[in-house]
Formats: structure tokens, C-alpha cells, sequence
């Protein structure tokens, strides 16, 4: 652990600590995963039946979806990082290691919706470890019920 960070080196250590998370917030839990260069997302140009990469790695990507509200996935790359939607708001690039404090924020309170009245603005801010915050754009057309509670 880094300054209270949790560190992922794989997708499944990652995998492992979101079961942890849903079993503490006493929330519902899907994992499906793409194993293999011709399974995974960001490896398209791969031949068909192409297992490895170039350097012989097998790239292991996850997708995690969270029952109850609100309504939380995670796509876990290869590469270290995750997009994270929470409520139709798309969280991307949020390094591997930030996602169980990120996920915590969401489910225990922390994070909240800002709104600017004029022009009409909103924006989803998400309170990590270290003083940081990941702030994501909110257009007010996905303004979900439990955005909408958590606006300030």
C-alpha cells in the first residue's frame, strides 16, 4: 500500500479487491472476463485464434457490474487503468490502483454531484486518497434520481 492506496499489478488482484468492496457494501456482483489478445477490447487488430502479445503477456481485461444504486461498472484493462460508469456518466482513464478508493467514494457517501446554475452546469466529483478528486461532466439530460440527491 501507497499512502492508503491499495497496489493492483494484475486485473485479477484488481478483480479481487472489487469483490471485497461489494462484500462490505453488501452489494451485488457480476464479473465477466475477456482473456487473450483476440478476446480483449483494446486488441483488435489481433489475428483470430492470437492468445499472447508481441512480448508473450496474455492481456486479461474485466467488466464488473454492481447491483443496487447506484447503478456502477468498471472496465478493467490490460494496460492499468479502468473506465468506471457511474449512473450513465462515464469515468475514464482512472488508474487501476485508484478504483477501490474511487468505488468506496461512490458507495459510502463521498462523492456528489456539483451544479452551477447559470449557464446550467453539473459535474460528478469523486473525492480520492492524497487530496486529489476525478471530476467528470454530468449532462443534465442523465441527471439520474440519485445524481439529482446528490447535487450541491
Amino acid at each position: 500500500m501507497i499512502g492508503g492506496m491499495q497496489q493492483l499489478p494484475t486485473t485479477q488482484a484488481a478483480v479481487t479487491a472489487l469483490r471485497a468492496i461489494a462484500e462490505e457494501y453488501a452489494l451485488e456482483i457480476e464479473v465477466t472476463d475477456d482473456i487473450g489478445a483476440d478476446q480483449t477490447s483494446r486488441r483488435s487488430a489481433a489475428g483470430v485464434g492470437v492468445v499472447v502479445d508481441t512480448d508473450g503477456s496474455i492481456p486479461h481485461e474485466a467488466f464488473v457490474e454492481f447491483g443496487g444504486v447506484p447503478r456502477v461498472s468498471v472496465r478493467l484493462f490490460h494496460e492499468g487503468d479502468a473506465l468506471i460508469d457511474v449512473e450513465g456518466v462515464e469515468c475514464p482513464d482512472i488508474p487501476r490502483d485508484d478504483v477501490p478508493a474511487f468505488l468506496r467514494s461512490v458507495f459510502g457517501g463521498l462523492a456528489y454531484v456539483k451544479g452551477r446554475r447559470f449557464p446550467p452546469a453539473y459535474r460528478l466529483i469523486v473525492p480520492l486518497p492524497g487530496d486529489r478528486t476525478h471530476k467528470e461532466f454530468v449532462p443534465m439530460i442523465l441527471l439520474t434520481p440519485w445524481l439529482s440527491s446528490r447535487v450541491r
